[in-house]
């Protein structure tokens, strides 16, 4: 990848600013007594130790590594630490930007919108491994969005707590347990984003067609705001590195849905009532929220849930989980696009 001395670059976006403004913007939490919130940030905090081991006995992953507890988190430390690790993955492809006498404006511009974005979605993540963050990666929790949905849905609060650190901790199982895949995922970024970045106005043209392609999304079905980010994609070699991040997040996420609901109601005994109650919370909401929800993309983020969940169910009733494991060998046998959708295809690839 061709390289630009420092002095000849300046980051694209203020990641600084980005997460001032997004912090700042952000709504403040539910208001609950001082004995709740207490009792929710111990048992975020203790159940991921626990959560993790119950994901190691299920998966077979993970053997041998230490069992850490997760940080919890409110809204702004979540927005302050979602924007370093984004500056931390995009970073090297950002910076290889020629600079011009603009950048810095335009890189506070690009903050300040981020931030907006991120004030949104602040609202709305339960919890998030980061691979990115710091050394070993972080495990976040965002306990007062934990504690709103955990009361409106009207489930158990012990049992929702585990079950969303059990989707959590195999995100940080998925990178600790599979050494190669942190690298090949921020190597997949950086291609995607050189890409745009070498080519006479990439970014410029990317951003400046995002709208439209964003407008059409709305009106689409199914994967519509896939699809539209993937039309703002000009060469073949870019669709291809979309492609790929997008088929592994599908199974990324999937897999991790699949495992928070396999544990059974031996370990979250509500498991099938929130499982019921937290699909219909994803699927409602006003038209309002519904159109942001299409803007940011988090309809389709819902949809790879599903359809990533599905791709696990059917291999691990094929060859079982240690033939699902394979996934995890090398990156040439993590799925395609067309293979999550058809598993039976990459079973047939793999295992012959």
């Amino acid at each position: 990848m061709n390289t630009v001395t420092e002095e000849k670059t300046r980051p694209v976006v203020d990641w600084s600013l980005a997460a001032a403004t997004g912090a700042f913007l952000v709504r403040g939490g539910p208001a609950v007594s001082r004995e709740e919130a207490q009792l929710a940030v111990s048992e975020l905090r203790e159940l991921t130790v626990n959560a993790e081991a119950h994901v190691r006995e299920l998966t077979g992953l993970g053997a041998g590594l230490p069992l850490l507890p997760g940080e919890v988190v409110d809204r702004p430390g979540w927005v302050r630490a979602a924007a370093a690790g984004l500056d931390s993955l995009t970073s090297n492809a950002l910076r290889a930007l020629p600079s011009n006498p603009l950048a810095p404006v335009l890189a506070g511009g690009a903050g300040v919108q981020t931030g907006v974005v991120l004030a949104v979605l602040a609202s709305r993540v339960l919890g998030q491994y980061d691979p990115f963050g710091g050394a070993g990666g972080r495990l976040l929790l965002v306990a007062p969005n934990v504690v709103t949905a955990q009361h409106t849905m009207q489930v158990p609060g012990r049992d929702f707590r585990l079950w969303v650190c059990l989707h959590e901790c195999t995100h940080r199982l998925q990178f600790t347990a599979v050494p190669w895949l942190r690298d090949y995922f921020a190597d997949e970024v950086e291609r995607l984003v050189s890409g745009l970045a070498t080519e006479d106005d990439g970014v410029a043209d990317f951003v400046s067609r995002l709208p439209t392609a964003l407008r059409e999304a709305k009106r689409a079905k199914a994967d519509g705001s896939v699809v539209a980010l993937s039309q703002l994609l000009r060469s073949p070699q870019q669709r291809a590195v979309f492609d790929k991040l997008l088929a592994l997040s599908t199974l990324l996420e999937g897999h991790a849905d699949y495992v928070m609901d396999a544990v059974g109601p031996g370990v979250v005994p509500a498991v099938e009532q929130i499982r019921a109650r937290f699909t219909a919370r994803r699927n409602g909401g006003g038209l309002l929220d519904r159109l942001l929800r299409t803007l940011l993309g988090i309809d389709a983020k819902i949809r790879q849930y599903a359809q990533g969940a599905a791709f696990t169910r059917h291999v691990v009733d094929r060859v079982g989980m240690t033939g699902f494991n394979a996934v995890w060998t090398s990156p040439n046998t993590l799925p395609s696009r067309a293979e999550i959708a058809d598993p039976a295809a990459w079973v047939r690839r793999v295992h012959g």
